[in-house]
């Protein structure tokens, strides 16, 4: 077996207490690196296992990291989402040395580099999907279903 390989990725004192820094990689999604308030770094895939949030910009507490999505909360020694929720992200391997903080270089090259983040808008590419409940179209517009806007009255909100 041969002998790991660590990247210098920062200083401890380069990640925020109770914050993270981003570690870009070649292929993949980016790697988030945090610290607690005891110095403790970790490091996991910046993707949240629910939809997909960037955990970099979470609020950690403690050994954990809420999504700023959904507030998953997400276990930082192991990705792990704490229940009553399920899912997980991958972490990497990280050696803190003489206050430099290093990352497994194999990891970062090869660990959940196929993974993406998900795209925000609608599952198909309808032209003229009907709007929300509620929504009106732009003044002197047609709705998209189809017939005259319906007209508002003074004062009355429905």
């Amino acid at each position: 077996m041969s002998a790991t390989i660590w990247t210098l990725i920062c200083r401890v004192d380069d990640i925020p207490v109770l914050g993270s820094r981003r570690v870009a990689r070649t292929q993949g999604l980016d790697v988030a690196v945090f610290r607690n308030d005891q110095d403790e770094v970790f490091a996991l895939l910046d993707r949240c296992p629910h939809k997909g949030g960037p955990l970099s910009q979470g609020i950690v507490f403690g050994t954990h990291v809420a999504c700023p999505l959904h507030n998953w909360s997400i276990g930082l020694c192991d990705g792990q989402a704490a229940a009553p929720d399920e899912g997980c992200t991958p972490k990497f391997s990280v050696k803190v040395e003489n206050g430099e903080v290093f990352l497994d270089a194999h990891q970062l090259a090869t660990q959940a580099t196929d993974l993406v983040r998900p795209i925000a808008g609608p599952a198909s590419k309808r032209p003229h999907a009907p709007p929300l409940r509620g929504s009106l179209p732009p003044e002197g517009a047609e709705p998209a279903w189809g017939g005259p806007a319906p007209a508002l009255r003074s004062g009355s909100i429905s």
